[in-house]
Parts: C-alpha cells; sequence; structure tokens
C-alpha cells in the first residue's frame, strides 16, 4: 500500500501534504489530503475525517475551509479523500455532476458496472484509516468524522452504521433524508438497484431511528438560505427522526448563509470545538 507524496506546504506550525495510493476497494489510484499538525511530529495524535460534497475533490476543503488552524491549535490529524474513484472508464461515469466521478455518495455499490470500483463507504470506513493508523502518527482510538452536503450524509451514515467508531461527528448542510431527495434517489438506484428498502441502509433518517449504540451527541450545521435545504437536504426529518429515538442531536441554524465554503469557513472553528470535546476528553 506505497504511498506517493505529491504536495507538501507548511501551515500553521504543520503540513499540509497531498499523496496518492493505488486503493484495493475502488481498484484505482486516489489521492487524499492530510494535515499533521506541529504536536505529530513528538507523539499519536488525534485525527478527523472530512468528507466533502457533489463535485469535489481532495483540494476544496483543504484550499477554502481555513480548517489548519483550527487543526493545529487543537493538535489534530485532518484527513480529507477525494469523493469517488477516477478514471474507471465506466460508460456514462462522467455524464453528470450527480453521479459517477465526484459522486460517489459513500456506498458500496451493488449494480453492475459499478460495484467493482464505487465503494467509496468501505474505503472511507476500512482502507484509508487502516493506511492513515498505519502510515502516520494518528490515535486510532481518537477519530471523528464530518463533512458537507452529499459529504455530511457520508459522515452521520458512517458514524451512525459504526457504533463507538467514531467519537464525535458533526455535518454542514447533510443529505439528511436520501431516499426522500432528488440527488438521493438517483445515486441509491443507481448504485444499489431499485429495491428502495436497501437504500435505507445508507439513509441517516433511517439509520437514527434503529440506532442501537454508545451515547451520541450529533451536530448539524445548516444556512437558511441554502437553496436546496428544501428539496435536496431535509435537515428537519432527521431531527425529528432523532426525537421520536431520543437521540442527542443538535440542529444549529445560520441566517442568511447559503451552500457555499463561505459559509463553512465561517462556522468551522465552532465545529472543532465540539469534537474536540471528545477527542481532547
Amino acid at each position: 500500500m506505497s504511498l506517493k507524496q505529491i504536495a507538501c506546504n507548511k501551515s500553521f506550525g504543520g503540513l499540509q501534504k497531498v499523496f496518492s495510493h493505488e486503493s484495493s476497494s475502488l481498484k484505482c489510484t486516489m489521492k487524499f489530503a492530510l494535515y499533521l499538525p506541529p504536536e505529530a511530529e513528538s507523539r499519536k495524535v488525534p485525527v478527523i475525517y472530512w468528507l466533502s460534497g457533489l463535485e469535489c475533490t481532495e483540494q476544496n476543503f483543504m484550499t477554502k475551509a481555513g480548517a489548519q488552524q483550527h487543526a493545529a491549535v487543537n493538535n489534530f490529524i485532518l484527513v480529507i479523500p477525494d469523493t469517488s474513484p477516477r478514471g474507471c472508464n465506466i460508460p456514462g461515469e462522467d455524464e453528470s455532476y450527480d453521479f459517477g466521478t465526484g459522486a460517489g455518495f459513500y456506498v458500496d455499490a451493488t449494480q453492475d458496472p459499478w460495484k467493482t470500483n464505487y465503494n467509496m463507504y468501505s474505503y472511507i470506513t476500512q482502507e484509508l484509516p487502516f493506511l492513515i493508523n498505519s502510515e502516520f502518527p494518528a490515535d486510532p482510538e481518537r477519530q471523528s468524522i464530518m463533512g458537507h452536503s452529499m459529504g455530511g450524509h457520508g459522515a452521520l451514515i458512517c458514524y451512525l452504521k459504526n457504533p463507538g467508531k467514531y467519537r464525535s461527528v458533526s455535518a454542514f448542510s447533510p443529505i439528511c433524508n436520501p431516499t426522500q431527495g432528488p440527488w438521493g434517489k438517483k445515486a441509491l438506484k443507481g448504485y444499489l438497484g431499485s429495491d428502495e428498502e436497501s437504500w435505507k441502509d445508507y439513509d441517516a433518517t433511517c439509520l437514527v431511528a434503529k440506532y442501537d449504540g454508545p451515547p451520541i451527541d450529533i451536530l448539524i450545521d445548516q444556512g437558511t438560505d441554502d437553496k436546496f435545504l428544501e428539496k435536496e437536504l431535509l435537515p428537519d426529518n432527521f431531527v425529528a427522526a432523532c426525537k421520536e429515538a431520543q437521540v442527542p442531536v443538535v440542529l444549529q441554524k445560520r441566517e442568511g448563509y447559503d451552500h457555499s465554503y463561505f459559509y463553512i469557513a465561517t462556522f468551522i472553528g465552532e465545529h472543532f470545538k465540539h469534537h474536540a470535546k471528545y477527542l481532547n476528553a
């Protein structure tokens, strides 16, 4: 599982790097960005996985969110994977922004021709953490997950499907109920087939209703001027399911903010404080 470093920049006393590697679960070359805080030079430190949204790569969050300063202060490794396999030569993989390249939706596909490569759930929850824990000074007992939009969906499902694996979770503008929105329906049908019951395994609103694990604390951040709020994201559905299941959740509504990285950069520090409560405990 050899790594190739393709970029390195000093940032807030630490190092912002980009790597590529050959993925066994995705059967292609993958890139991820990784921030190493100053303390990582001398000891193992906690790690946060950030999952990005539709059309993004490992570059978007790394360059736009201003997260390095917060990772440095808290001494967190920050791992930012790509959002899908790339260059797999699957017919139709580049035809639309919301399916195929850049839109892996953090599921393990079961349908041809996607099932050979599009296994982002296994990549995020198994292969990538194994690589990070093996090659970098990451403390595997102290890891958390967060994301935005499609990546917020990914963070929520990874957290809920793996009780105890992550100490905390947060999401900006997550797709909370993909079985009920156009983006989600398109992706889940394409990757998983027409059996809508199988889609529920990757829907946070469905998963939280049957959650059975350690106590959890979910933070969702949502701009009120997000043009995707009512049709695609559906956070109120998730909050209602949490209340029914007696699962603690905070839905932080931000007046006048949209779906962009300007919004994420404004409040990313608050999310790091949320995770620090658990990762630095």
